[in-house]
């Protein structure tokens, strides 16, 4: 099989990751830059063209050529445009990210939510791998995802939807970051974990623990801490509720999900897999597996790659007049 190679950028509030990654995920070279976020816009975009030159350096000394660079950024992208939703980082509002990175690298440029990438790689080359439906969740300070629907990345109409984190589990629910109430990142994301376990603390046991977070709660859970253990069995019952009604709209192989507290140990999969196939409809979930993520920090990147490959094939079926299928 002919490699193909490219760049992929994971751009985070804290941290760049970025590596040059052939086509059946393997990783050539792969390195990290602090985003310095706390700067100003043109900070971050300078620290993205320096990781790009340096892997280009690294692939001129290994007679390496790129089919692209792919970027995958926090927020809402149509098209190269960051829309919004990047809190973040600075100025991250109606940004020509694509335009403004393409000025200095004659290569193709392709730009999506980071959250999807890292399930586009999951379904490339993680736990998803030779599937064609696959739904991907993010647990840690809110709720990410991402759907891969006959075998394509979806985001909806120009790319704006897919926002699992916010389909709605109580109207009348908490607050959420998006400014309504009742989403499943308000209710299922560990930072609502932490805030359901403190709220039980002063109920019930009239104490207020200020150092508190998720690898704390797991660690009381395991112990058999009373308050813990419900905590965590909101936190299922929600994830489960969430990831049912997903499973009975998409009906998906696989869900995947990531993030820190995926790792907590086996039975944090099997709690969520008892409740949200006990709620999904049976016709619905028959062929549905949830698995937890195998890519970890390297996901974003990876993805980002993937990204790169899917589009140029896409763009070149388009260009030979083949029918593809949605």
């Amino acid at each position: 099989m002919k490699m193909d190679y490219a760049i992929g950028i994971d751009l985070g509030g804290t941290f760049i990751k970025y590596a040059l990654v052939d086509n059946k995920g393997k990783i050539i070279f792969e390195s990290i830059k602090a985003t310095q976020a706390n700067s100003n816009r043109d900070t971050v975009v300078s620290n993205i063209k320096k990781c790009i030159s340096e892997t280009l350096d690294i692939c001129n000394e290994k007679n390496i050529i790129i089919k692209g660079i792919g970027i995958g950024t926090p927020g809402i992208i149509d098209n190269g445009l960051v829309l919004g939703g990047a809190e973040n980082l600075p100025e991250w509002q109606s940004f020509p990210l694509g335009g403004i990175i393409s000025q200095d690298f004659n290569y193709p440029i392709f730009i999506d939510n980071d959250a999807n990438l890292m399930g586009l790689a999951e379904v490339r080359f993680g736990s998803a791998k030779g599937t064609s439906d696959a739904i991907f969740l993010t647990i840690g300070t809110g709720v990410g995802g991402a759907l891969v629907l006959n075998g394509k990345l979806y985001g909806g109409h120009r790319n704006r939807g897919a926002e699992i984190g916010h389909i709605c589990l109580n109207a009348k629910g908490h607050e959420c970051s998006c400014g309504t109430r009742g989403c499943l990142e308000a209710h299922a994301s560990t930072t609502a974990l932490i805030r359901d376990y403190r709220n039980l603390l002063l109920t019930k046991e009239n104490k207020n623990t200020t150092d508190i977070d998720g690898k704390y709660i797991i660690e009381k859970y395991l112990a058999k801490e009373d308050v813990a253990i419900e905590a965590m069995n909101i936190h299922f019952d929600c994830l489960g509720t969430g990831i049912a009604s997903l499973i009975n709209i998409f009906s998906p192989q696989k869900v995947i999900i990531g993030g820190g507290i995926s790792e907590a140990g086996d039975f944090y999969i099997e709690n969520i897999n008892k409740r949200a196939l006990s709620i999904a409809m049976k016709e619905t979930s028959v062929f549905t597996k949830i698995e937890k993520a195998k890519l970890g920090n390297s996901a974003g990147f990876l993805g980002a790659a993937a990204l790169v490959f899917d589009k140029l094939t896409e763009n070149k079926n388009h260009e030979n007049g083949n029918i593809l299928t949605n």
